[in-house]
């Protein structure tokens, strides 16, 4: 169980660093990228300065590559991908990292801090790293 005293933050659970790609790769680049790193998520990086971050996972490729059934050398990330993403700041309390993925119905989301991305966190992190039940 978690010590009441001591507040467990994004940034103590995160996976440090992130694998990204190009909007404009293709669904096919993308799953073999996921494939040869192990991971479920990329990064869809920004294009410019201002622009937001996007995220491609999983589901996405189940929804707008297998079940449209469209070649996934024809499908561009930008086109299943969701953007912008839902980021958590790296000192936010795992309690409330939690209840936002959750109740925003995500299962991972990218770390911030000081406007930089310097890793992920998902749910499944937050209770198999953690002795929290």
């Amino acid at each position: 169980m978690q010590d009441n005293n001591k507040i467990i933050r994004a940034r103590d659970v995160m996976t440090n660093g992130f694998i990204s790609i190009d909007g404009m790769a293709t669904a096919k680049e993308a799953a073999e990228k996921m494939r040869s790193e192990k991971i479920s998520a990329l990064l869809v990086n920004k294009r410019y300065e201002d622009d937001a971050w996007g995220i491609v996972v999983v589901q996405d490729f189940i929804k707008g590559v297998i079940i449209s059934g469209r070649p996934p050398e024809q499908v561009n990330v930008y086109e299943i991908m969701t953007k912008p993403v839902i980021t958590v700041p790296a000192s936010m309390d795992i309690r409330y990292v939690a209840r936002l993925l959750y109740r925003a119905g995500i299962r991972r989301a990218p770390v911030e801090d000081k406007e930089e991305i310097v890793g992920m966190i998902s749910l499944s992190s937050i209770i198999l790293q953690n002795d929290l039940l």
